[in-house]
């Protein structure tokens, strides 16, 4: 395995964890719980 097959590798694998990231943080499961912490700097007691 010379070095350029390594670095693609790598490539490949950053873009595999954005992708799952981005997946995540897109998901409508996740909507209703970012909502709520998008609000907490405006919850004033």
């Amino acid at each position: 395995m010379d070095i350029t097959t390594m670095r693609i590798v790598a490539t490949l694998a950053s873009l595999a964890c954005f992708v799952g990231i981005w997946w995540w943080a897109y998901a409508r499961r996740n909507q209703t719980r970012f909502e709520e912490a998008a609000m907490l700097p405006f919850d004033q007691d």
